[in-house]
């Protein structure tokens, strides 16, 4: 964009003489200095190769948070097109987190890829699931965190097609789980400690009968004060919460881990967004999102009158 900065004693007479002016130039250099960061940043990207190389098996290494694994599973299939996938989980990678988080200060634990590779290994194209021992992949799914683009807005699946220049459509299932018939009246109900919309109250959930959490019992804990008839469901690994997923009456959630699964299965779900990182996008059927009680309560009323139906 075109801009000209201005001197400080510019600025400062611009402040004293014409503030409308001063505020202007205020915010068109708050916009010129995040894309001249955007540009910098953007010129040191050394982009990986386009295109699928033609193999049977075809290898992918990730080492994020368990969420932004399940979502990279479009862009997995995408590249992989026809061939096999063996995926390398990377743990024990070091993250940041401005608020608590279950897994302190690495993005997947140990804990966490155990769970994750019963589920993974479930899909019929992924071929084996491994921890990372330095081997060679054909895609590194961590690319996307040395680029420019914001991730805390938009769709955090959209990250790797951005990366790697593909597009898929992300309104149809891309993770397969079985459905266990006990689970076919239970509403499913999952919220971290991050991404809590304010003013979002739980408790009118208490006129609803089957009610089961699905999470680390800390969160559990928060919950079941709200709403004490809640039960909780531990899980031995991530495909039998998956399943509890795919099975149930509705699943309501906000931006964590076992709304991705719901996402990914697109099973009747109902997200609670983040106004300050909107990077979960419902897609496809059984999507609903809200940020408001009125039609936070709305939502769920409606959809359960719909899975009566």
């Amino acid at each position: 964009m075109e801009f000209k900065n201005l001197s400080i004693l510019q600025k400062w007479y611009l402040k004293y003489t014409d503030k409308p002016a001063y505020k202007k130039y205020k915010s068109q250099l708050h916009a010129w200095r995040e894309e001249e960061s955007f540009k910098q940043k953007t010129v040191s990207i050394r982009h990986p190769l386009m295109g699928t190389p033609d193999k049977p098996v075809l290898s992918f290494k990730h080492s994020g948070n368990s969420g932004d694994i399940i979502y990279s599973l479009p862009a997995v299939f995408e590249l992989a097109k026809n061939a096999k996938v063996r995926f390398y989980l990377n743990v024990n990678q070091p993250a940041e987190y401005y608020t608590y988080h279950p897994l302190g200060n690495v993005m997947l634990n140990d804990k966490m890829a155990d769970g994750l590779i019963p589920l993974l290994e479930h899909q019929p194209q992924i071929e084996a699931v491994e921890k990372f021992n330095g081997e060679t992949v054909d895609f590194d799914l961590d690319q996307f965190r040395k680029y420019s683009f914001p991730l805390d807005r938009g769709s955090i699946l959209r990250w790797y097609f951005n990366v790697y220049g593909i597009s898929a459509d992300t309104s149809k299932p891309y993770l397969t789980a079985p459905k266990d018939k006990q689970y076919a009246d239970w509403l499913v109900i999952a919220r971290s400690h991050r991404y809590h919309m304010p003013l979002i109250d739980y408790g009118f959930l208490k006129k609803y009968p089957n009610k089961v959490f699905l999470g680390v019992p800390e969160e559990y804990k928060d919950m079941k004060s709200v709403l004490p008839d809640l039960e909780f469901k531990p899980v031995n690994n991530f495909l039998e919460m998956a399943t509890i997923i795919n099975s149930c009456k509705l699943f309501i959630g906000n931006q964590s881990f076992p709304f991705a699964i719901a996402e990914a299965l697109k099973v009747n779900r109902l997200l609670e967004v983040y106004y300050k990182a909107p990077n979960v996008i419902v897609e496809g059927t059984g999507g609903n999102d809200f940020m408001y009680q009125p039609q936070f309560e709305y939502s769920v009323e409606r959809l359960l009158q719909q899975t009566i139906l």
